[in-house]
């Protein structure tokens, strides 16, 4: 395989070598951490950082949310950015919430990591990408165009709406790729098809920020252009990113990622749907095990190496939301109470909460598989373990292993 189909060699080193290069790194950044975000000063207390040298020493710290993120800047506004930026940032960008977010590595050219995955998408050096993501108070433009700058492709900075005047550009410009959101791509290829104007020389794009199912890449395909996708947020930069294997996405060199059973901190081994955790090796804004709210799962370690040559670890994509819950009898009941329930009883290989019901009679049980049959007493048990945490009378229901589907979800509200 051509060396022109990796980014840089780390991309096919050895599994081990990647791991053990991982986490000879964490300690060191989770000490400055410690050292340089008053946050973390206060979340990582007594944490001998110099012992966190496996995944299951990481494992043991406490998770980061963003609304952790959120409650610290707006309770702490003399610490900028809730005091979990590491240092001046070079420019602050905003989401919903509002939530804001620093560049995250003021002293790379491509401080989200992003150029790997256009890389990926057969985006080089000498070509004109037209950017489609909004420039205006969030990140995204300038996600994309620093990687686009990295790996020595111009950028038209096209943003959002006004597509009368992108499709001008597009056709006066002739980009040979295209950055940003599935569905601008298709505003544009539908509006030129409708005014009867061929692209032919758009080739390749990148695209993120929205779902693009396999009916769509193959929709884009038709015309001429080459989607590949990938997962990334204004937080933590590039995350995984898809390959002309289009087998899985392939996790970026620069961060550690974990699966966890969602409304916990605690691993799920591989294969097993759960919520996407990410530790980051960037110095400006060093998150530690972030918790990005989604679902995903680690390709199993038996599935053979992705055919593109990657060797990295591989997310079957995103499977969605994490954060669960529902109103049960006037009740919150939340995933972390269902994870809860699992942690004390380790008997229990899955359980699900069901709720039925309509018009105020409310049905509620826990659906449980067991990692293999055991002694009498459990369901008893667990109903007291159940009603301890979330103050319910719930039914407790034993099901046959494989029963209950493996994709991460606790709550499952069928009202």
């Amino acid at each position: 395989m051509s060396t022109d189909a990796f980014f840089d060699a780390l991309e096919t080193r050895d599994p081990a070598e990647r791991e053990a290069a991982l986490l000879a790194a964490l300690p060191g950044q989770i000490a400055h951490a410690q050292r340089s975000c008053p946050a973390y000063s206060e979340l990582l207390a007594g944490v001998d950082a110099a012992a966190i040298t496996t995944r299951a020493a990481l494992a043991q710290l406490p998770l980061t949310r963003k609304s952790s993120l959120a409650a610290a800047q707006a309770a702490r506004r003399a610490l900028r950015l809730g005091g979990y930026a590491s240092g001046p940032p070079r420019r602050i960008f905003q989401s919903p919430g509002p939530l804001y977010e620093p560049e995250p590595d003021a002293d790379s050219p491509d401080p989200w990591r992003i150029a790997r995955a256009l890389h990926a998408a057969g985006i080089r050096a000498g070509q004109l990408a037209h950017v489609g993501f909004s420039y205006h108070l969030t990140p995204a433009g300038a996600m994309m165009e620093g990687g686009l700058r990295a790996i020595g492709a111009a950028s038209f900075p096209g943003g959002v709406g006004n597509t009368e005047q992108q499709l001008q550009a597009v056709m006066d410009l002739q980009p040979e790729a295209y950055a940003g959101t599935p569905s601008l791509l298709r505003i544009l290829l539908d509006k030129a098809a409708e005014a009867g104007q061929a692209m032919p020389w758009l080739r390749r794009a990148l695209v993120s920020g929205e779902a693009c199912p396999p009916p769509l890449v193959a929709w884009f395909a038709e015309r001429g252009v080459t989607v590949h996708q990938c997962y990334a947020t204004a937080d933590l930069g590039l995350i995984a990113y898809e390959t002309p294997a289009r087998e899985g996405l392939v996790v970026d060199e620069g961060v550690l990622v974990e699966i966890v059973r969602p409304g916990s901190g605690d691993p799920l081994p591989d294969g097993e749907v759960g919520e996407v955790v990410v530790t980051t090796l960037s110095p400006g804004y060093p998150l530690i095990r972030f918790a990005t709210g989604d679902l995903s799962a680690v390709l199993p370690s038996s599935h053979p190496a992705s055919p593109c040559g990657r060797t990295n670890q591989r997310l079957r994509g995103w499977l969605g939301r994490a954060d669960q819950s529902a109103k049960v009898r006037g009740m919150f009941v939340h995933a972390g109470q269902v994870a809860d329930i699992v942690r004390r009883h380790p008997e229990v290989r899955r359980a699900r909460l069901v709720v039925s019901g309509e018009l105020a009679q409310d049905q509620v049980e826990l659906q449980v598989e067991l990692w293999k049959p055991t002694a009498a007493g459990l369901v008893e048990s667990l109903m007291l373990t159940a009603r301890d945490l979330t103050k319910l009378r719930i039914e407790v229901v034993l099901l046959p292993t494989g029963s209950l589907p493996n994709d991460g979800k606790l709550i499952e509200d069928r009202r």
